[in-house]
């Protein structure tokens, strides 16, 4: 005999029909901000902690494709900062730079934006792009526009400001450092594209001069198996190719032996190999190293990875 099933009717809340709505961070505000630098609209995301600020103004850190990566970094300031007697980390404003876009990237604008002007843009390695090498222009937008208005709006300390880029932004965050190092006093590359342009960004590093920038510090990220094809997948072949070409890892680590041998050893580079995390998880675990990196001055050495 077969169980009898007894059903309750639906309560109101139940049978809502109420139609879904676009998720919002609470903790965090935006606007959008017209460039005549560039002609591009910016959108700009904002985390700013509660309570009364130090004298000195908070640190803060700027953060690119802000679109997908403003939440984690604003998420993880304001929950690790409220446990700062554990965990270390110390309040911060959160700035991201993204676009007024309904994805997660811009992808032609951030192409044009993230990558340095060089002489030659006819073979740079990206067949998708459409416009390349406008990074001096969007780091004009940064210094001339942005900065200005935000020092005026919000409690900041000037001596202690990130800049924070995964893939072309990592690409980014180097030019800045090589080209204009002191714009910021921190620099996290995470996975740069090194690759882009036959290494171009290595020919900006010769003329990189230490002496400009005492007291800067480098955290060079890159994941275990960004030279490495994915599992599971078709033409892996290709893929391992087309990874192997791009020498994700090698040239990270390459790129940092090369900065922690400057002599006088003035810039504070250190370097964390992700262990099991592809190009695109990288960027988001990278988020927690970043934090921990410039407001919890985590210290990670040569190497600091385990081994997965």
């Amino acid at each position: 005999m077969a169980a009898l099933v007894m059903s309750t009717p639906l309560t109101q809340a139940q049978d809502s029909t109420q139609p879904w709505h676009e998720a919002t961070l609470p903790i965090a505000q935006q606007r959008d901000m017209v460039s005549a630098v560039t002609g591009k609209t910016y959108r700009i995301f904002l985390y700013q902690p509660a309570g009364t600020p130090p004298a000195e103004g908070y640190p803060v850190i700027y953060v690119l494709d802000g679109n997908t990566m403003f939440s984690p970094v604003a998420m993880l300031v304001h929950g690790q900062s409220q446990r700062r007697d554990a965990t270390g980390i110390i309040p911060a404003i959160v700035i991201g730079i993204g676009y007024p876009t309904k994805g997660l990237l811009d992808e032609v604008a951030r192409a044009e934006d993230y990558t340095p002007p060089a002489p030659d843009l006819s073979n740079t390695g990206d067949t998708r792009a459409t416009r390349q090498g406008g990074a001096d222009k969007f780091l004009e937008f940064i210094e001339t526009e942005l900065k200005p208005q935000l020092k005026g709006e919000l409690p900041i300390n000037p001596s202690k400001q990130a800049l924070f880029g995964h893939s072309y932004g990592g690409l980014f965050t180097l030019h800045v450092l090589f080209t204009k190092p002191q714009a910021f006093q921190t620099y996290i590359a995470s996975s740069p594209s090194i690759w882009w342009n036959q290494q171009y960004i290595l020919q900006e590093r010769q003329h990189f001069a230490p002496q400009d920038d005492a007291g800067k510090r480098l955290l060079l990220m890159v994941g275990s198996l960004e030279q490495q094809a994915p599992a599971n997948v078709e033409n892996t072949g290709q893929r391992l190719a087309h990874a192997q070409r791009r020498r994700m890892v090698d040239a990270a680590r390459e790129l940092t032996a090369d900065l922690q041998g400057l002599k006088p050893s003035i810039l504070d580079t250190h370097f964390y190999i992700q262990p099991g995390e592809n190009h695109g998880s990288a960027m988001l675990t990278g988020t927690v190293r970043a934090v921990e990196f410039f407001v919890g001055q985590r210290s990670f050495g040569k190497e600091d990875s385990s081994k997965p």
